[in-house]
Parts: structure tokens; C-alpha cells; sequence
């Protein structure tokens, strides 16, 4: 699977504005919603912020990765945010997230969403 096969113009904000970790959350959220791939937007949330709970996914160099995986995700799905002013992130280095995906993973065996991230750091990492 790669990355453009889960990406779909109805979930992606290129130039969105967001006050801080929750509103960029529910934005993203929102946008995943458009994609069709969730069921249950409530729930799927509360996965997102779960797993927030645990560490945040606030990478560090502008980026953040929150995700879940759930059973209210019907298809593997993958939403965009850019938000040229940033977000506050709590991200591990400190600055602000401008580059913001979430993750919708079903909850099945094959662990997509450690697919994902996996790939989409490699393809962050690469400065070309």
C-alpha cells in the first residue's frame, strides 16, 4: 500500500488554522469524516485522544502523526493538514506542527497505521 493510494483530496486542508492540539484534532477529524473511511466520529476521536494520552505524537521539525486504530474505522484512511501559522502540538522538540496527518487504521491483525508511519517518516526524513 502506499501513501497516495490513502489520500484523498476530501481530506486535506492546505492552509487551515488551528488554536492548539484539541482543535486541530477535531479539524482533522472532521477531514477523515469527508474521507468516508470512519463510522463513528465520536469514537474515533476518543481513540485519537487516547493514544495522545500516551505520549504525543507531536514528532519534533513541524510535524505531527496523531492516529488510532479502532474498529470504527471501515477503510485505512489518511487526513492533511497544513497550517502555516502552526499548532502547538506539545511536540517533542518543542516547536510548532505545520504538517499535520492523522492515521485512521481498522483494527485488524496487520497493524497498517505502524506501516504508515513508518513510511511517511522515511519520506519526511528525506530532504529531496
Amino acid at each position: 500500500m502506499r501513501i497516495t493510494d490513502l489520500l484523498n483530496p476530501k481530506g486535506m486542508d492546505l492552509n487551515a488554522e488551528a488554536h492548539g492540539k484539541n482543535e486541530a484534532i477535531d479539524k482533522l477529524v472532521a477531514l477523515m469524516v469527508n474521507t468516508g473511511n470512519i463510522s463513528d466520529p465520536e469514537e474515533y476521536k476518543r481513540c485519537v485522544l487516547a493514544r495522545e494520552e500516551q505520549g504525543t505524537t507531536g514528532i519534533g521539525e513541524g510535524v505531527a502523526i496523531p492516529h488510532a486504530k479502532t474498529s470504527v474505522v471501515k477503510e485505512a484512511g489518511l487526513a492533511v493538514m497544513v497550517a502555516p501559522d502552526g499548532v502547538d502540538f506539545d511536540s517533542l522538540d518543542g516547536e510548532t506542527a505545520k504538517l499535520l496527518f492523522l492515521i485512521a487504521a481498522p483494527d485488524t491483525e496487520d497493524n497498517i497505521h505502524l506501516d504508515l508511519l513508518g513510511r511517511l517518516s522515511v519520506l519526511l526524513m528525506d530532504d529531496s
